[in-house]
């Protein structure tokens, strides 16, 4: 790692925060936004994650405390460990239309694009720090590729990327900041639902966060004791059908299979944890109805995949044993993502803040994402290693299906003999 040098120094950079909350947010905000404070930097924080910058008229200028905000030392004054965003947050998506490198020269399909970057140029910035998910990835790295093909003389705002999600599925990092946090909390959710099982001898199947890997779902239902916990990485043998999706009536069988197993060891009652992401991996007879986000994903604010199933695992118990059993689905993830984050996530979100000052004015980068490993050391890591060149998205870090984490997982819950 290079000395604090900075050699770079910039006169004023832009932060963005986009999709959903996750604790630790203002961690990251308050540190970096110190960080170039300190430095001498004018931060100016764009609100409400690329809604302004993307979607505002042509003609029309962005407006001061409306669409962007000139960070001050008064507001990073007890700010890293405070709920929610300061910044605020949307899920607008302004390479919505590129899909594949040949768009990136296309007028219309980058128009979305463009317009991002005449917003940040009309607001001066020369470096944008970047924070959120997969989508938001995708978008600072769109930028980043869409700045490469300008013309010689051509502004240049650098970007870097700060990564964020509950769901801990980033490749290039170990754990994502808020991870921790949304696992304790969703836990002792579940605990109080297990003991409310306990008491009413029923069932829960409790949905969780989790859409493309099954990090959040296996962490809830590890600290949460759970009964099992299937994820996207489960969706193998006989949960998987000749299509390659994950078949409903297999599901619903194996869930019968627990309640019916733990039955014969003198246990009427049970919690199942699963990853809101199965349902992406139903056929799309069972969810073409459904609404989608920016990004094309299911909007399971509208689709409760526990409650859906609990029915229907209900019915195929009476129908094997003929008998009835109470099964409840539950949702659990928006209730975490604004919780007051624990130490860890408040170290880790400032070490990613601090490093998006060391990326950008102390190693001089463009077209990176910051990163920790060890001990909080950090790492900067290209836009190229993390996305596919093909698709322009970016890598999903699974849980591996042979790893000791998945194993604790398994060995944790009640062994049902059809899942191997």
């Amino acid at each position: 790692m290079k000395a604090h040098g900075g050699g770079n120094k910039l006169g004023r950079v832009g932060m963005i925060f986009s999709g959903g909350p996750a604790p630790g947010a203002n961690a990251v905000i308050a540190a970096a936004g110190s960080a170039f404070r300190r430095a001498g930097t004018e931060v100016v924080g764009i609100l409400r994650g690329y809604t302004s910058l993307h979607d505002r008229p042509a003609g029309t200028p962005l407006q001061e405390n409306v669409d962007y905000r000139l960070m001050q030392d008064a507001d990073l004054r007890g700010m890293r460990n405070q709920r929610g965003v300061w910044l605020g947050t949307a899920r607008v998506n302004p390479g919505r239309e590129v899909n594949e490198v040949s768009d990136l020269d296309d007028p219309v399909k980058n128009a979305g694009l463009a317009r991002v970057y005449q917003s940040l140029i009309e607001l001066d910035l020369e470096g944008l720090i970047s924070i959120g998910g997969d989508g938001t990835l995708r978008t600072a790295n769109l930028l980043f590729q869409y700045q490469q093909r300008l013309p010689a003389g051509a502004r240049r705002v650098r970007i870097v990327h700060l990564p964020k999600t509950i769901d801990n599925d980033y490749a290039g990092i170990d754990f994502t900041f808020g991870f921790f946090t949304a696992v304790d909390v969703m836990a002792k959710e579940l605990l109080n639902l297990r003991a409310d099982a306990i008491a009413t001898q029923g069932y829960y199947l409790v949905s969780t966060m989790g859409r493309r890997a099954g990090w959040l779902a296996y962490g809830v239902g590890i600290a949460g004791e759970a009964h099992l916990t299937l994820a996207v990485e489960d969706v193998k043998g006989v949960l998987r059908d000749q299509d390659g999706r994950l078949d409903p009536e297999a599901l619903v069988n194996v869930l019968v299979e627990l309640i019916t197993t733990r039955e014969a060891r003198g246990k009427r009652y049970g919690v199942v944890v699963l990853a809101e992401g199965l349902a992406e991996l139903l056929p799309d007879r069972e969810v073409q109805h459904l609404p989608r986000d920016a990004y094309g994903h299911i909007s399971f604010s509208s689709f409760d995949f526990g409650r859906v199933l609990s029915g229907r695992v209900a019915t195929g118990y009476k129908e094997q044993t003929g008998r009835s059993v109470k099964v409840t689905g539950v949702q659990l993830g928006y209730e975490s993502r604004c919780a007051a984050p624990h130490a860890f996530d408040v170290l880790l979100g400032s070490q990613l803040g601090m490093g998006a000052y060391r990326a950008l004015v102390d190693e001089g980068l463009d077209g990176h994402m910051v990163s920790v490993s060890g001990q909080l050391d950090l790492r900067f890591v290209p836009f190229e290693k993390l996305i596919q060149p093909g698709t322009l998205t970016p890598e999903v870090r699974y849980v591996d299906p042979s790893s000791d984490f998945h194993a604790l997982a398994r060995r944790l819950a009640t062994r049902v003999e059809s899942l191997g």
